[in-house]
């Protein structure tokens, strides 16, 4: 049973959204995917919310250009964590999502990564859910165990280019 929701305002966010859908495959997490605007399809955004609640999502992750309102009309809907990731696919390269996603009026909060951000959004979503989850959090452990491990091969390949 899928424990996070992943909303995108349009198909064209699925190139920022899908390296965190399968950084949660590769964490054994899975995820339910929806294609819903906040404006022009709210009714599909509320059924998703509301309905997912009874279907166990225990974190929402909301993926938006522009004015970006999605995270903010999902977050409306929940008291569940919900994960804003502004997408850079208008004219201002997502700073415009940005400001919209952050300046959430107060009573409301979603949480907001970086611009493109997906899989950091994926891993704060598995972050949550670890807190309850031990055997999550030790491949959470894991994954930053071997991104470590990669730095530092790449720092000794570095060295070995630099001294040899």
């Amino acid at each position: 049973m899928a424990e996070i929701g992943i909303i995108m305002g349009s198909d064209s966010d699925w190139p920022i959204v899908e390296p965190g859908w399968r950084q949660l495959q590769a964490l054994g997490l899975s995820a339910e995917v929806l294609v819903a605007s906040a404006h022009r399809s709210p009714e599909a955004v509320r059924d998703f919310v509301l309905g997912g609640e009874g279907r166990g999502l225990k974190v929402f992750i909301a993926a938006a250009g522009a004015a970006a309102h999605l995270p903010g009309v999902v977050a409306s809907f929940t008291r569940r964590p919900v994960i804003g990731v502004p997408v850079s696919g208008s004219a201002l390269k997502g700073l415009d999502a940005l400001l919209s996603i952050v300046q959430m009026p107060p009573g409301i909060p979603v949480a907001t990564v970086a611009i493109d951000g997906g899989q950091n959004a994926a891993l704060l979503a598995a972050s949550i859910l670890a807190l309850n989850d031990q055997a999550l959090d030790r491949r959470l452990a894991e994954f930053r165990r071997v991104q470590a491990e990669g730095v530092r091969a790449k720092n000794e390949s570095l060295q070995a280019r630099l001294n040899g």
